[in-house]
């Protein structure tokens, strides 16, 4: 073989192991699709949609279904394809200042098992570790034993490096440049893909793809979780910045003559609507604030203080909107429990400070996805290189991973 040909092979299989990956990420997404249909997508001939489905299937990746939808016109109906059960999974970790929840996720984003605990022991990062670790092997213990294992994705509430996924800062669970990843690899005694990210970059994503911000490529996703952080989604893109630690909303400065930050500024936007100045001007326990929205949920009607914190969350919302230009911006976290008790403020208040130009076009939403656009952001992310390779992706894949987590 010549070098030219032998790069024309490498580059054809390339090429397919590509279009593989993109039609599972249709079928992902779908749940459900013809062949017609992954023609017209893909921009591909039937023979070869045929072939790539063909594949997926000798994988255990899809199965052949019953046609989509009724027929119309002549001929035969485009045959469906769908994703098989006992296919791939995930693990996905949503850690959060009080309490770990941990799923078992399917393609197509089907959450088969759950289970959370407290994060108690001072939250020391090889405790938490270890109690993850616990949980993780809680929802595979029935797992069926041919299914493979892809990845785990961890939620973080803090900064996290792009370039390795160190937890440079975790300010309200006290950590500094902690290697969660490795600390949980370690508790697990397993050698498998952990991608870590921040939470609200978690939220964004899956709210995105499988929320209330499906087919918008620009949207905000507000995350309150104790502090305040969001997760930019710009041209259909995330925006994460030259490290990663984009969207750091919660410390602009907003009242210069405002209290001091526990980031070591004054007057941040954290300190008038973060969990713990909400929690103050309620009076909320101290031991409450990482319930913050439960909290919220009990009162049936506004009080001053909340109808206050509600302006002061649309005056920063306006500073939002005036930079990004969204067409969606999605409150998440407790800030969900506070746009049903003061929405009118919350609006009002965005209003009255945002450019007219970009407010015309801005929506404000509560998530699609409940209380689970981290959780399933962070499985979104662990199954990413299954579509960017599913051949590789499945060839590195544990199987029976029950077996590994006994102990």
């Amino acid at each position: 073989m010549t070098r030219s040909s032998a790069g024309l092979g490498t580059n054809q299989e390339s090429v397919r192991r590509h279009n593989l990956g993109t039609l599972l990420r249709h079928v992902h997404r779908a749940g459900h699709i013809s062949r017609a249909e992954l023609t017209s997508l893909m921009g591909l001939n039937r023979s070869t949609i045929a072939g790539l489905v063909a594949e997926l299937e000798s994988l255990a990746v899809t199965e052949r279904a019953l046609p989509v939808g009724a027929r119309s016109g002549a001929g035969r109906p485009s045959a469906g394809v769908r994703l098989a059960p006992g296919g791939p999974y995930v693990i996905a970790v949503d850690l959060g200042v009080d309490r770990a929840v941990v799923a078992r996720v399917g393609l197509g984003g089907v959450v088969q098992r759950r289970a959370e605990a407290p994060i108690v022991g001072g939250g020391e990062a090889w405790q938490v570790g270890a109690s993850v670790a616990t949980l993780i092997r809680c929802v595979v213990e029935d797992a069926p034993a041919t299914a493979p294992l892809v990845g785990i994705g961890v939620s973080v509430p803090g900064l996290i490096r792009r370039s390795d996924g160190l937890v440079r800062l975790a300010p309200n669970l006290e950590w500094h440049d902690v290697s969660f990843g490795g600390i949980l690899l370690a508790a697990l005694g397993l050698d498998i893909p952990v991608a870590i990210a921040n939470d609200a970059d978690l939220g964004a994503l899956a709210e995105h793809q499988r929320g209330v911000g499906v087919g918008i490529d620009d949207l905000i996703f507000v995350s309150g979780n104790v502090g305040v952080g969001a997760g930019v989604i710009t041209g259909g893109h995330r925006l994460e910045g030259a490290g990663g630690y984009a969207g750091e909303i919660g410390h602009l400065r907003f009242n210069p003559e405002g209290r001091p930050c526990h980031c070591g500024n004054l007057g941040c936007w954290e300190t008038e609507v973060g969990a713990h100045a909400i929690a103050e001007a309620i009076q909320c326990p101290a031991d409450k604030v990482a319930q913050l929205g439960e909290v919220l949920d009990g009162f049936e009607k506004p009080t001053r203080e909340l109808r206050a914190t509600g302006t002061a969350l649309g005056h920063g919302l306006a500073s939002i909107v005036n930079a990004f230009n969204p067409r969606l911006v999605v409150l998440g976290g407790y800030f969900r429990s506070l746009h049903v008790l003061v929405g009118a403020e919350i609006a009002a208040g965005m209003a009255d400070r945002a450019l007219p130009a970009p407010l015309e076009s801005v929506t404000l939403a509560l998530p699609g996805l409940g209380e689970d656009s981290v959780l399933l952001g962070a499985a979104e992310m662990a199954l990413a290189p299954l579509f960017v390779d599913p051949v590789a992706a499945l060839g590195t894949a544990l199987l029976d991973v029950r077996v590994g987590l006994a102990g």
